[in-house]
């Protein structure tokens, strides 16, 4: 059992929604972390504001500033480094990172994705989730590894697909499950009970065959 908050580094690269939910769950005591820093490759990030609001170090390092994405890794890693965090948190960070990167933190990178895995790996999730005309949508909390949208799923939500939804409403509907389990699943990260291995992601030492599934009227639980 930890004693202090897990020291994590989140990257964002817009609105930082997601990163607002870390910081409200923190500050009301259920998220035992100490966010280190927030890093963007953009400048005009709202998330940066969030950020700053809630007392926490901001850096921006534009991808434009280098000449490839592996030279970019390479700096960035070398930011977060300086941190020592346990825990790296993507959080709407629109970058393909490097296998070097991703290798780098195995095991300790997540990301939070706007669909079921492994169901619309990538992007415009909701425009296609409607095109292919499913009745579920949601979102997944999974560790990242080098094959993209791909790492072992630690959390879902799901929720309905309603007749007349849009994309815009139906990122709205997701969304507020991803500002329930995403804090839920960095929670389970610091105290200890979610691990990666090679087989898949382990909660209290058992391997989970399936992820556990929120149902968008339920209530998340420490379970």
């Amino acid at each position: 059992m930890r004693t202090s908050p897990m020291p994590i580094v989140v990257l964002i690269s817009g609105n930082g929604s997601n990163l607002q939910a870390l910081i409200d769950s923190q500050a009301r005591g259920e998220l035992p972390v100490e966010i280190r820093v927030v890093i963007s490759n953009r400048s005009d990030a709202y998330g940066l504001v969030r950020a700053r609001k809630a007392g926490i170090e901001t850096i921006v390092l534009s991808h434009r500033d280098f000449p490839s994405r592996e030279a970019y890794d390479a700096k960035l890693m070398e930011l977060i480094d300086a941190r020592q965090p346990e825990l790296v948190v993507l959080a709407g960070f629109m970058r393909i990172l490097s296998e070097r990167f991703v290798n780098h933190y195995l095991g300790r990178l997540i990301n939070i994705h706007p669909s079921l895995l492994p169901a619309f790996r990538g992007l415009d999730t909701h425009e296609r989730a409607l095109r292919a005309g499913v009745k579920e949508h949601g979102c997944s909390v999974h560790f990242v590894t080098p094959e993209l949208d791909a790492g072992p799923i630690i959390i879902q939500a799901r929720v309905p697909v309603l007749d007349g939804d849009t994309p815009s409403t139906l990122a709205a509907r997701v969304q507020t499950q991803e500002h329930r389990i995403y804090p839920l699943a960095v929670k389970w990260i610091a105290e200890g009970r979610i691990q990666m291995r090679d087989d898949g992601v382990y909660k209290d030492g058992i391997r989970q065959e399936s992820p556990p599934v929120l149902e968008a009227d339920t209530v998340a639980t420490e379970s």
